[in-house]
């Protein structure tokens, strides 16, 4: 059965894992419209995709209005999302991150309740040593970015309690893939790495580089989205989007080295000050609320974040 089309809003869409989803919507049928005030996204991101853009700021009423408009879902991807940059930047990211959420909060309530799908992180888990972070967890945030994504989430939920919005509050776990850009200060570790090994680089690791994550393809993340729009999904708890990997940065790099057919050298810096040392979901709730998900594996999402890498050179 061919289902309706859905008029749909993608904040922060012209950043990486937006103009994935952007795409991904578009393709298949749906109306997006994306607002994004380009202070981290690029508008190239979007080019060839049909989608609308906006230039705005989260924290605009007037902007969000504009675009919520005869909509039927939001899709929050808009932050300033780098744990370094809110250690070196606190107050504009608690601004965008906190308080640009219940802007976006208010304006799905003033146009009708509309759905609200919010991407929160892992890093809310912060110094809790348990594994793999479940969502009973208590979180313990350990930078101004995890701190404020928290603050995001228990508006979200809020919202969804007290004025019965109907919201999807993600956990998100170290997505990556193609847009993800290498360029900017505070690039995070995959872009960073596959663009030192292909310019013949060294591979920087912050501290000894046992440090593990819980990488997830950005394709898994955006297929898991459009399905909770097309079906409504909503939960009265945060949800893990990510599904129980655990790789060692120098895992990586030799994963990385293996795809490239060469052994990449290494270079080790101090570590930085709000990273967390491991990360890994446990994706019960997700396996529950999505149960024909499936994960792209490590290997073949870095395969197709090298080749669009290659695009750029």
């Amino acid at each position: 059965m061919l289902l309706p089309a859905l008029r749909i809003v993608v904040t922060g869409g012209a950043g990486f894992i937006g103009a994935n989803l952007c795409a991904r919507l578009a393709t298949a049928g749906h109306e997006v419209t994306v607002l994004d005030d380009l202070s981290t996204g690029d508008a190239q991101n979007l080019h060839g995709i049909a989608a609308r853009l906006h230039v705005g700021s989260i924290l605009d009423p007037a902007a969000l209005d504009q675009v919520c408009d005869g909509a039927d879902a939001i899709v929050h991807l808009a932050a300033i999302g780098s744990v370094p940059r809110s250690v070196a930047h606190p107050m504009p990211t608690l601004a965008a991150n906190a308080a640009g959420t219940a802007e976006v909060l208010e304006a799905a309530r003033r146009h009708g309740n509309l759905h609200v799908v919010f991407s929160g992180s892992s890093s809310v888990y912060g110094a809790n040593p348990e594994l793999p972070k479940h969502e009973g967890l208590l979180p313990q945030p350990v930078s101004p970015y995890g701190a404020s994504k928290l603050a995001a989430e228990a508006y979200a939920l809020a919202w969804a309690h007290t004025y019965n919005l109907p919201v999807l509050a993600f956990r998100f776990f170290n997505v990556f893939g193609p847009l993800q850009s290498p360029e900017h200060a505070y690039a995070a570790v995959i872009p960073r790495f596959v663009d030192a090994a292909l310019a013949g680089r060294p591979l920087t690791v912050h501290g000894d580089g046992q440090q593990s994550r819980d990488f997830t393809f950005v394709h898994t993340v955006t297929a898991v989205i459009e399905d909770a729009l097309v079906r409504r999904v909503t939960s009265s708890t945060p949800v893990n989007l990510a599904f129980g990997g655990r790789v060692t940065l120098l895992h990586l790099a030799a994963e990385l080295g293996s795809l490239l057919g060469r052994q990449l050298d290494v270079v080790h810096e101090p570590a930085r000050a709000g990273d967390v040392r491991h990360s890994q979901a446990a994706n019960d709730r997700l396996a529950a609320l999505f149960p024909t998900a499936t994960a792209v594996p490590l290997r073949d999402g870095l395969q197709a974040t090298i080749d669009w890498m290659r695009t750029r050179a």
